[in-house]
């Protein structure tokens, strides 16, 4: 499932008061991240995660790495901040527009 543009800016509305749940360091993008990310998206739909300074690669390449790997949708990537999406089979709570 593809994002269309007013869907991303939607979720970009609703992600603008979360705090990161996560953050990549020095260590960068690991299965044990990508775990606690499946995790916690599947509660909560829509998470920011930061990019710590210590952390040597793109933020933007961080953020699609860990979309396609957790199964989620990259909306937004910010400076050093990233906004996943994921429909939740359970916990749906997000409607799109």
């Amino acid at each position: 499932m593809t994002l269309t543009g007013k869907q991303k800016r939607y979720l970009r509305s609703l992600a603008h008061h979360l705090d990161s749940v996560f953050q990549v360091g020095k260590g960068g993008v690991n299965d044990q991240l990508i775990r606690h990310i499946e995790e916690a998206i599947e509660k909560r739909e829509l998470m920011k995660i930061s990019v710590l300074n210590n952390c040597a690669e793109d933020p933007k390449e961080i953020g699609g790495e860990l979309a396609e790997q957790s199964g989620s949708e990259l909306v937004q990537v910010i400076g050093k901040t990233i906004v996943l999406y994921k429909e939740s089979r359970d916990n749906k709570t997000i409607e799109l527009p």
